[in-house]
């Protein structure tokens, strides 16, 4: 175990003793959250990302422990196991070389060289590698057998046994893979007679391309294996062939005679047929794998900053989910997110019912008291705001665009039907978009996150690593922002650190039947809900008005007592403690440092103690896209619009700028600065200025900058 734990030392380059505690606690059940929250005595305040990344490789090497007892088992049974062999293996900490160790001793399909072994073969073979034998045909002419009618028979078998031999050579195949990480270029091309495919013209750029593997960023190369998969492209991995084999030749070559002629013939195959083929495979799969990675840590970076976005808080809202030819489906919701009410209006083409339609909204607006309306983005929506803003108001509400990725998903999901059995999908949608404004991460996480729609190739990287990135994410963000324990959804409490479905339901059934909780220790009486699952999640959940002040903030019902201490020592109570600053800021930390508990810890404390339960999030503001442009054909080439960005890639960040199609802003055209990552300089749902520095309408593509806009 020690050692294991060196080893993610040296790769996370983390302190030994961090990492020890980090894996300890984990190994005791603890989550991220709480680990990055209420341990950091015991980490040295570690944060999530950095525990994360220990988690992610513990288990990375664990597996390679798991699999070397495999492969010992293996060869024991074989018979062939040698204590240097032995303790090659058990000193091995990389699962490819293991690979390259076990190789000779791995149970093998019929092969070329197993069928010329049988046939009697192998002296020869043994007599020619050593490339001492000038005479090769003679001493070949010795096996010619029924089965071996020929020399040339004889000497090919003979070669089909050398090169299997240099294949499992585990220097050879360290020089081949140190040539491919070095020196390997990615080359694609079209695939035969699909040049003229319209399908095929989405990967236009490619038809032809070459650049070398070690610079190939994940967004291309995914694009490039989407090709592959779709059948419009050829893709391969591989150094120069000649500069390969000649580094091979000096490896494996040993002189210059007829044995060594056969030798460098069999060389030239075990490289072609057997190596090249491996560890092309290999490094696909380690190209995909970094690709993926990339991608998932995009997808990964735009869904926290989704999830995180400004709130406009529980304030009654009128949403639309807007349409032309069905009208626009309009919901009051009040500040809790209930649905009050549904209708629709027909303001667009060809209905314009304009007058029916102002009437229907302002009547609702007045009845529900409500001030603030959302819009969805999608069809319809950029006519629904200018029609909005086209009325005359006395006081006019606050009207707000919201992005609705995902919200056709929820409206047919199992969950929407749960919610509103007796409503259509529409109203359904609708209120999702609503309450997505009121409250996006209490929203979002009934949707699947693939389905939001910020990331790239979300569908061609690993589901199961996506899905638990993304899993972990939304957890992080849940605890981030605390959750309230007696009105949050089943779908949020789930992914409260420590809690999942199960537990979620449990909560949701018994402040169904007690009428809500009081107090956070009653959480202990929920079915299932035992001391562990109390520790991980009780400082994540909130109770407003609750018996005990603290069990509305993100103090940990640990460290209670300690609090009241603390309100003791100054003659006050935990209430006026919270309340009067001055008395807050005579206390003097140091004094309460105990071998439980320390700095980081107070400090913690005292930070919640100034704003018990507040909500990390900013508030929303309202933004307004450019009344002029409409369309892309209203676009043009220098034009400075405001936008909004809504997806962040590694190449880039997209803008919406009012029309149907989302323009890109490229990398180099983000700052008057190099940068190395887009969010350095933008974020999701970040109102932006940009300039428009090229239009093309046939393949409906917007080319900004930011930094000429500034």
């Amino acid at each position: 175990m020690k050692m294991l734990e060196e080893l993610v030392s040296k790769e996370t380059l983390i302190e030994i003793g961090q990492v020890q505690a980090a894996i300890s606690l984990l190994d005791e059940g603890a989550t991220i959250p709480f680990i990055a929250r209420y341990r950091k005595e015991k980490t040295g305040s570690l944060d999530e990302v950095e525990i994360s990344l220990i988690n992610s490789s513990i288990k990375k090497y664990r597996d390679i422990e798991k699999r070397k007892i495999a492969i010992l088992k293996s060869i024991e049974e074989q018979g062939k196991l040698t204590d240097a062999l032995k303790e090659k293996i058990d000193n091995c900490f990389d699962a490819a070389i293991l690979e390259d160790i076990y190789l000779p001793f791995k149970p093998k399909r019929k092969t070329k060289a197993s069928i010329a072994k049988e046939k009697g073969l192998e002296p020869l073979a043994a007599l020619i590698f050593k490339q001492q034998e000038r005479d090769v045909l003679s001493k070949a002419e010795a096996y010619i057998t029924d089965e071996v009618p020929t020399v040339d028979e004889a000497l090919q078998g003979a070669r089909d046994i050398i090169a299997e031999w240099i294949n499992e050579d585990m220097i050879v195949r360290g020089l081949v893979r140190k040539q491919f990480e070095q020196c390997a270029t990615v080359k694609t091309k079209i695939a035969y007679g699909k040049e003229e495919d319209k399908e095929a013209q989405k990967f236009r750029d490619y038809f032809d391309w070459e650049e070398p593997l070690k610079h190939c960023p994940s967004h291309r190369m995914l694009a490039m294996r989407r090709g592959e998969a779709d059948g419009f492209l050829y893709f391969h991995i591989a150094p120069d062939e000649e500069q390969m084999l000649d580094i091979l030749q000096q490896r494996v070559i040993k002189g210059n005679n007829a044995a060594s002629e056969q030798a460098a013939i069999a060389l030239k195959d075990a490289y072609k047929r057997l190596i090249k083929f491996s560890i092309e495979l290999e490094f696909r799969n380690l190209s995909k794998e970094k690709a993926d990675k990339e991608a998932i840590d995009v997808f990964v970076k735009n869904l926290r900053q989704l999830l995180l976005s400004p709130v406009l808080g529980q304030k009654p809202i009128l949403a639309l989910d807007p349409g032309f030819v069905t009208g626009c489906k309009l919901v009051c919701l009040d500040d809790k997110g209930t649905l009050l009410e549904d209708s629709v209006i027909y303001p667009h083409p060809p209905q314009n019912k304009k007058r029916d339609a102002e009437d229907i909204v302002r009547g609702l607006l007045y009845k529900h008291n409500i001030q603030t309306i959302a819009v969805g983005n999608g069809t319809a929506g950029r006519e629904t705001e200018d029609w909005l803003n086209s009325l005359h108001w006395d006081k006019k509400p606050a009207i707000f665009s919201v992005n609705e990725s995902g919200a056709s998903i929820y409206s047919a999901s199992e969950v929407a039907r749960q919610e509103f059995p007796d409503k259509d999908v529409t109203v359904r949608g609708a209120v999702s978009i609503g309450r997505r404004l009121m409250d996006p991460l209490a929203e979002l996480v009934k949707i699947d996150p693939k389905s939001i729609g910020v990331g790239q190739y979300q569908h061609d990287v690993n589901q199961y690593q996506l899905k638990q990135s993304l899993d972990e994410t939304v957890v992080s963000c849940v605890s981030q922002v605390g959750v309230n324990l007696n009105t949050a959804s089943k779908h949020l409490l789930m992914y409260v650190a420590g809690l999942g479905e199960t537990i979620a339901e449990n909560i949701v059934q018994y402040r169904t039947e007690k009428g809500g909780f009081k107090n956070r220790k009653e959480l202990l009486q929920v079915s299932r809900l035992g001391e562990k699952v109390f520790e991980q999640s009780a400082g994540f959940l909130r109770i407003t008005d609750a018996e005990n002040p603290l069990d509305n903030s993100a103090v940990h019902p640990e460290r209670y007592t300690l609090v009241e201490q603390i309100a003791t020592d100054q003659h006050v109570s935990v209430t006026e403690l919270l309340k009067n600053k001055e008395i807050r800021s005579k206390i003097k930390l140091q004094q309460y440092i105990s071998p439980e508990v320390g700095l980081p810890t107070l400090q913690d404390i005292f930070k919640e103690l100034e704003k018990p339960g507040r909500d990390p999030r900013e508030e929303i503001q309202a933004f307004v896209f450019d009344a002029t442009i409409k369309t892309i054909h209203d676009v043009r080439t220098g034009m400075v619009v405001p936008g909004i960005v809504t997806n962040i890639t590694n190449f880039g960040c997209f803008v919406n700028i009012g029309v149907k199609q989302d323009g890109l802003i490229h990398i180099s055209e983000l700052a008057n600065k190099f940068i190395k990552d887009p969010n350095e300089v933008v974020k999701l749902q970040q109102a932006v200025r940009v300039k428009i520095i090229d239009v093309d309408t046939q393949r409906n593509r917007i080319m900004l900058s930011k930094k000429q806009a500034e």
